[in-house]
């Protein structure tokens, strides 16, 4: 039986996915991933995420928190709800999303951290 006790912090990730206006850092732990988004003031995923793939909307299942600043998910269907800090939020897939305000919004990922903005398709 495994006992060890395991510490990680995103600061030092095992990937790193970048892209125009944001970054996700990904930590790898206990059969886990766990993604660290961080986008700035203008960020948009249709524009700066969706584009590499020509992709209209996100199609990655997203469950996470956020820490700081604030995002709107837009889904396929017309539904708008935005994100604050302190919000935990589930997103199905078919949305669109983007900062609001001029502050930098961070969230952490607990599902959806596997696929998100990766190479193979960038959602």
């Amino acid at each position: 039986m495994d006992t060890d006790v395991i510490l990680k912090r995103f600061e030092q990730p095992d990937e790193v996915r970048e892209f125009a206006k944001g970054r996700f850092e990904i930590v790898r732990l206990g059969g886990m991933t766990i993604g660290r988004a961080t986008y700035q003031p203008g960020w948009c995923w249709k524009d700066d995420v969706g584009v590499a793939t020509g992709a209209t909307s996100c199609h990655v299942e997203h469950v996470g928190m956020v820490i700081s600043g604030c995002a709107t998910a837009a889904m396929d269907d017309g539904r708008i709800v935005e994100m604050k800090a302190g919000d935990i939020f589930h997103v199905p897939p078919g949305h669109d999303s983007w900062v609001v305000g001029d502050e930098p919004y961070v969230s952490l990922h607990f599902l959806g951290a596997d696929d998100y903005a990766a190479a193979k398709d960038a959602t």
